[in-house]
């Protein structure tokens, strides 16, 4: 057991168990930095964080203290290709192809919208090895992933995307808009709200952002074994290319655009954005999304058992449309059609419209999860013991 850190921040005498569990987290040796926030009905009931930002525990967490979400990203992207679609400029039953047209080799060309947001393209990861310089090239990347053919047969069945939902998804984006996605989320969603989110991290802000750590994993024999049991579409998604904290504290991450994982923010801007989802469309006194449009974001898309994230899960999951349902495991929440997403590591963005609750949760010491880190799954509980 560790000495809790002081936290800072405000907490409505009403959610006072979140603030109890937050602070259990740090108790337990679990956390080293992290934040909390949580609004009710577009207001902000709980704004905690606490903490270091680095590893040699010299620098505090701060209330501006920004830190990678890994795939936290792909909800704030997704709310990128829904905004569009809302716009009437992006069909998500329509062929990738029609934007894309070189997508349509390997047999894609009827391949719908549909199927990128909900990782059922088939499209998990690339057959040959991907160095990092290269994964980094948006042009190599993108080109490479319309040349493939798909691993299993796109529509049947999901397969996490870990890292090629970003480039897909937002190659979609920029052929629309002749924009990358970093860009149109600036121009047209954080810039206007004021949002402190990024994809990427401009240089200019790198002295605010948190160090992230290895989680505390088993030995390298132990994660050879783990990664030898991987089907090949597996293997591909989670390890072509192998990235870690050592990558993500890099310029070279930093300045690249990962709309898939290197998201950084706040946790009181990932409840923001994850926040129009849970307001039905609209931000404070802003509209965003049409209802019609935000309500689309969560529909389901046939649970099954996902063919990367499989084993990690003792039961099916379900993808709505760049986002995952909160199901019968309850990872977002009471209501199974709360939705959200985690990242790597631990971090989670959560939206449930019946009661219209956002949350933000940010950390820099990854745990050795993909999802439903135990630190995050002890913060939703009692957000919802408190409602």
């Amino acid at each position: 057991m560790q000495e809790t850190p002081s936290t800072a921040g405000h907490c409505d005498p009403r959610f006072t168990g979140v603030r109890d569990a937050f602070e259990a987290n740090f108790r337990t040796g679990d956390e080293l930095g992290a934040a909390v926030t949580v609004q009710v009905h577009g207001e902000t009931v709980v704004d905690l964080w606490g903490g270091w930002a680095d590893a040699a525990r010299t620098r505090r967490w701060e209330r501006d203290t920004v830190v990678n979400v890994w795939s936290t990203t792909k909800g704030v992207t997704a709310l990128c290709a829904h905004l569009l679609a809302d716009r009437g400029l992006l069909y998500l039953d329509a062929p990738v192809a029609s934007y894309w047209p070189e997508f349509a080799a390997a047999g894609k060309e009827k391949l719908p919208v549909r199927h990128l947001l909900s990782h059922r393209a088939g499209l998990a990861g690339l057959r040959e090895p991907l160095p990092l310089a290269e994964f980094y090239d948006w042009e190599v990347t993108t080109a490479r992933l319309a040349a493939t053919e798909p691993w299993w047969e796109p529509g049947t069945r999901s397969g996490y995307h870990a890292m090629t939902y970003g480039f897909l998804v937002g190659e979609v984006i920029r052929r629309i808009t002749g924009r990358l996605p970093s860009d149109f989320l600036r121009e047209e969603i954080t810039g206007p709200l004021g949002i402190d989110f990024t994809i990427g991290l401009p240089e200019k802000e790198s002295a605010r952002a948190a160090e992230l750590v290895h989680p505390r994993t088993s030995s390298a024999s132990e994660q050879a074994a783990i990664f030898a049991q991987l089907e090949p579409a597996a293997l591909a998604a989670l390890a072509n290319p192998l990235v870690g904290a050592e990558q993500a504290n890099s310029p070279e991450w930093r300045a690249a655009e990962l709309p898939a994982a290197n998201g950084h923010g706040t946790a009181r801007a990932v409840a923001q954005l994850y926040g129009v989802f849970a307001g039905r469309g609209r931000a404070g006194e802003h509209r965003i999304l049409s209802e019609p449009a935000a309500e689309r974001a969560r529909e389901g898309q046939g649970a099954c058992r996902d063919l990367v994230l499989g084993a990690g899960f003792a039961h099916d999951t379900e993808c709505a449309l760049g986002l995952w349902l909160s199901g019968p495991n309850f990872s977002y929440g009471p209501n199974p059609r709360a939705f959200g997403h985690d990242g790597f590591g631990g971090s989670c963005g959560l939206a449930d419209p019946e009661a219209g609750v956002s949350v933000g949760y940010v950390m820099n010491r990854m745990g050795p999860h993909i999802a439903d880190d135990p630190r995050k799954t002890a913060l939703v509980e009692a957000v919802y013991a408190a409602l």
